[in-house]
């Protein structure tokens, strides 16, 4: 039992030590990287929301979170914040948007900027320098730019500054989009939800998220059914192309505008 317990102890210390997620870390492992200069903060932001019936609820929160620690491994002294999740999806009553469908979780958008406000703040409060936020898609990318606004106003008299950097979801939809055309996929196949490029992302990074039997159908999903594109020749090779991009465009639009961390 002793030796177990040493054993996880080592385990656990391991992990902490080479994680660049906040959440792995002690505070005084936090503390004494930010001493040290990992002073860049990335916020990733997903959102809980359908996603045709082969794609799991969670999907923007799993890839948001192991993109941005492909970001901030490739940027160096940064770190990744818990992701968040709970974004505006929608009116409740009546129902619009993805919250026409069961599991989709919404938000207002005052709560959702209130929430990344206060979050910033603590982040500043702690020691970061560089406050990034990177969200996965573009219901609230307007949110983003106000959150970085008020923050910057805020604190335009300090070092600190919160960037809200949109070539990370322009490098999915659009970037990663006009490569899947240059390859000879259409753009009704590629689609803006759950279709050719979403599901192949999501089957390169954590392929647990989707149903791979349900995309071998006859006929493409419906917009009744959440789909808006044909995934059925979504690959993992294809996703690995939409990484690349990613990760490359957003590690580039953050040096430009925050410095290198």
């Amino acid at each position: 039992m002793a030796l177990a317990t040493v054993v996880s102890a080592h385990a656990q210390d391991a992990m902490g030590a080479g994680s660049v997620n906040l959440e792995d870390l002690t505070w005084t492992e936090l503390r004494e990287q930010v001493r040290t200069g990992s002073t860049t903060i990335l916020v990733p932001i997903g959102g809980t929301e359908q996603n045709g019936p082969y794609m799991a609820l969670g999907k923007h929160n799993v890839r948001a979170r192991l993109l941005a620690e492909r970001i901030a491994r490739t940027l160096g002294h940064a770190l990744v914040a818990p992701v968040v999740a709970y974004v505006p999806e929608g009116r409740i009553d009546p129902p619009t948007a993805h919250m026409r469908f069961p599991g989709t979780i919404t938000v207002p958008e005052p709560v959702f900027e209130a929430m990344l406000e206060s979050a910033a703040q603590g982040f500043k409060q702690h020691g970061f320098k560089r406050i990034v936020f990177l969200g996965e898609h573009g219901g609230y990318q307007q949110s983003l730019k106000r959150v970085e606004a008020k923050l910057n106003r805020q604190w335009a008299a300090t070092s600190v500054r919160a960037h809200a950097i949109e070539a990370y979801y322009r490098a999915a939809q659009v970037d990663f989009a006009a490569e899947l055309q240059r390859r000879g996929y259409t753009r009704e196949e590629i689609g803006t939800h759950a279709g050719l490029l979403d599901t192949s992302l999501s089957m390169a990074l954590a392929p647990n998220l989707v149903r791979a039997e349900r995309l071998h159908v006859a006929s493409k999903p419906t917009l009744a059914e959440g789909a808006y594109g044909d995934p059925r020749r979504a690959s993992p090779e294809l996703g690995r192309l939409g990484i690349d991009i990613i990760v490359r465009e957003t590690v580039q639009a953050i040096r430009q505008v925050a410095g290198a961390p």
